[in-house]
Parts: C-alpha cells; structure tokens; sequence
C-alpha cells in the first residue's frame, strides 16, 4: 500500500508537472499569439495612420486649391478692372492728343494765314512807297529838268 501511495503520488505528481508544462505550453502560446495580434495591430494601426494623413493632406489640398482659386478669380478681375481703366486713359489721351493736333494745326493755319496777310500787307505798303518814291523821283527829275531848261535858257540870255 505504501509502494501504491507512492505510485499514486508519483502519478499524481507527474500528472501536475504535465498539466503545469500544458499550462506554460498555452501561457506560451497565448503570449505568441498576442505577440503575433499585437504585431498585426501595430501595423494596422501604422496604415490607418498613413491612410488617416493621405486623406487629411488631401483634404488641406482641396481646400488650398479653392482658396488659390478664388484668389486668382480675385486677382483677375482686379486685373481686368486695372486694364479697363487704363485703357480708358489711353483712349482719354489718345482723344487728348488728336485734340492737340488739330488745335495746333488751327493754330498753324491761322499763322500762316496771318503772316500770307502781313506779307500781302508788306508788299501793298512797299508798293505805296515805291510809288510815292517813283513819284517824288520824277517830280525831282521835273524840278531839275525845270531847273536845266532854266539854266540852259537863261545861259542863252546872258
């Protein structure tokens, strides 16, 4: 009986030492299976992350690209807006300077009209003064043929 009690401790034993290495067999086993999960996880976790930011940054480009839109709308029609003033100016000075032209070509015309007028008058007054020196020349010329007949007369006489 005690070689029995004995057996039987020593099988009861044995079947603890087998039940603890069953044990530490599943403990090992659920330790790689969590090391395994966990590992699954993480990487799961790395491409939500990635997936998380692709989707993030393209959100942050949708909405940079409306904005860069609507400021070049903006900008082109302050463009559009700056363009047609200035082509407003330069019809204006275009207008100016054809007005210009045409006063100085007034201006030009009148001048020459009023000097062909001074010159007519020049001409009138020099013709005046010709006449009038013809006429003083041959009423001298009539006082000296006067004077000659006079003289040539009165050598006769004396």
């Amino acid at each position: 009986a005690p070689a029995a009690a004995e057996g039987e401790l020593l099988l009861l034993q044995k079947q603890a030492l087998a039940e603890e290495e069953a044990a530490k067999a599943k403990q090992n086993l659920l330790a790689r299976f969590l090391q395994v999960k966990l590992t699954h996880e993480e990487q799961s976790s790395m491409w939500g992350l990635h997936r998380v930011r692709t989707l993030w940054r393209s959100v942050q480009r949708k909405t940079k690209d409306q904005e860069l839109r609507q400021d070049i709308e903006i900008l082109s029609q302050t463009f559009s807006r700056v363009m047609d003033c200035k082509d407003g100016v330069i019809e204006m000075l275009v207008t100016d300077l054809k007005d210009a032209e045409e006063q100085q070509n007034r201006a030009l015309r009148s001048h020459l009209h009023l000097t062909d007028q001074l010159l007519h008058l020049q001409r009138c007054r020099l013709g005046y003064l010709e006449e009038g020196f013809n006429a003083q020349v041959d009423a001298l010329k009539a006082e000296f043929e006067a004077e000659r007949c006079g003289i040539s007369e009165g050598e006769g006489g004396w």
